[in-house]
């Protein structure tokens, strides 16, 4: 399938509304049906507009993020449209890209989830 990749850049500390702007954007690609997200949390790096950013040991609000999803033409320009309607301050890249999944379709197994007690919750 051909596509685009979409990769949004902002800060861990960074706010639309009442919710940073990563959760935000997870919201909407839920909300429009898109397929999946990836949101890696970086070290550090430097802004568009020249400044550092970085994650510390006991402040990790200015750390770098990514939210990476790989989407068709027009889930792209409905989410572009949905951010600029928005006006979130946030940048961001859209490169082409073919993607898809390759294998059989494992079964889904319920995740397990793991206290710091060692219980499993799952």
């Amino acid at each position: 399938m051909n596509g685009y990749q979409l990769t949004f850049y902002t800060e861990q500390n960074r706010k639309h509304g009442h919710q940073t702007v990563c959760e935000w954007l997870l919201h909407e690609v839920r909300q429009l049906g898109i397929g999946g997200a990836t949101v890696i949390n970086c070290a550090e790096g430097i802004g568009h507009a020249g400044s550092h950013h970085a994650a510390h040991m006991l402040r990790l609000d200015d750390q770098p993020v990514q939210i990476i999803l790989a989407v068709t033409e027009k889930e792209a320009g409905r989410l572009l449209d949905l951010v600029r309607a928005e006006n979130v301050h946030v940048f961001y890249m859209r490169f082409p890209i073919e993607f898809g999944v390759i294998g059989d379709d494992v079964p889904h197994k319920p995740s397990k989830h793991f206290s710091l007690f060692g219980r499993s919750t799952g």
